[in-house]
């Protein structure tokens, strides 16, 4: 631009200096039609010249002036930056000490002059809701979705963890049903829907979610799988509260063959049918996953089974015997059993074999019992004793 500009200089100067030197500066009219100007080519090259220079004078004048303003306006925003920081760092101070009123009045003040006015908003929405009030804690929510049109995520798990801190569970529940559609793997989204599932009984959703959160690291397996368990013994409750019995025999039908094997939901489907007084398909359901595969927790349910035909557990209890070797708690479990029908002598000879290999309270308890029906009290009354010795150097030991 300057070298056009000296080169536009240079012709002018010719043009002027030219016919100077040459004796010849020519003439110039330019008619109207009420007046008439009449000048030398020098002196229209001059004026030029001149009105050429005022332009630039005027340009640099306006530059100077809005430059001015722009510097003006910058140190205002970069003062109010700079304040910005100030607070949001002292907030930070206030939030380790717990105090959430000067939080919320650090993060807000100046939140939209922060680096991430976003972050304070939500901050600030957080120390609104420790201190109770639910109306600024929206309002600052509402700031942040108004900025964070591109990423919602973030507000968005704000607004379910207050909700659930608020105890506005089916809010909460919807608000993640939308954020697992955006980001079905987040670990936060995925903590934040187990407890609104779990406060909502959506134990079907939480199942869902059991795998999403093995992928994405949330609890360890050990959690999970208690997480699952639970889900599944909401279904059975659910199918147990609305239909019983009944209800609860064709839920059960309908779920896959993997999921009737697992021992944990056999366990669990066998107590409930108890507590529905149906022990027949109970027991029948303890007795397939027996033979399944081997599992104490149905061998405990065992006893608490009432049914016309116990011999069909006597009858799985030997088998078990005989394929898994001497198991106390197979021995006291067929003891137990025997007793339910006067077999006493088969069930004392059952308990000796379970107190052979490790003491227990209840099997000499039970063993006194059978004993007395032998007619042996002495014996019985040696077997109470030390049932009570035993209990009372646990109770020592605790």
């Amino acid at each position: 631009m300057i070298k056009v500009l000296l080169l536009f200089l240079l012709l002018i100067a010719g043009i002027v200096i030219g016919p100077i030197f040459a004796g010849h500066q020519g003439y110039v009219l330019i008619q109207t039609e009420s007046w008439n100007i009449e000048t030398s080519i020098t002196a229209l090259t001059i004026m030029l010249l001149v009105l050429v220079a005022a332009l630039f004078i005027v340009e640099w004048i306006l530059r100077r002036i809005f430059r001015t303003g722009a510097r003006t306006r910058g140190w205002f925003l970069g003062r109010k930056s700079k304040r910005a920081r100030k607070q949001t760092s002292q907030a930070l101070l206030k939030l380790a000490e717990g105090d959430y009123q000067q939080v919320e009045r650090l993060l807000s003040k100046h939140a939209e002059h922060a680096e991430q006015p976003v972050v304070n908003y939500l901050l600030a929405a957080e120390a609104a809701q420790q201190r109770g009030d639910d109306a600024r804690a929206s309002q600052y929510l509402d700031n942040a979705a108004s900025l964070a049109e591109d990423s919602p995520i973030p507000v968005e798990i704000t607004r379910v963890r207050l909700q659930l801190a608020r105890n506005e569970d089916h809010a909460a529940r919807h608000g993640i049903d939308k954020l697992l559609e955006i980001a079905p793997r987040h670990p936060e989204v995925l903590r934040l829907a187990e407890q609104a599932y779990i406060r909502t009984s959506a134990w079907s959703s939480l199942l869902d979610i059991i795998y999403p959160m093995e992928k994405a690291g949330v609890g360890d397996e050990a959690h999970r799988a208690a997480l699952e368990e639970r889900a599944w013994i909401g279904l059975m409750d659910q199918a147990m509260a609305e239909q019983g019995s009944d209800g609860l025999k064709r839920w059960w039908q309908n779920q896959s063959r993997k999921t009737r094997h697992q021992p944990m939901l056999q366990v669990a489907m066998a107590e409930h049918l108890i507590q529905c007084d149906d022990h027949e398909t109970a027991q029948k359901i303890i007795l397939d996953g027996v033979k399944r595969q081997y599992d104490e927790r149905l061998v405990m349910l065992m006893p608490r089974l009432k049914t016309a035909t116990p011999e069909e557990v006597e009858k799985v209890l030997r088998q078990q015997i005989k394929t898994h070797g001497d198991r106390p708690l197979l021995w006291s479990t067929l003891g137990q059993m025997l007793m339910k029908h006067g077999e006493w002598k088969e069930a004392s000879l059952a308990f000796r074999a379970a107190l052979k290999q490790r003491p227990d309270a209840f099997d000499y308890a039970w063993l006194a019992d059978t004993l007395d029906r032998l007619k042996m009290p002495e014996e019985a009354a040696t077997m109470r004793r030390d049932g009570l010795l035993l209990s009372l150097k646990k109770e020592a030991d605790i």
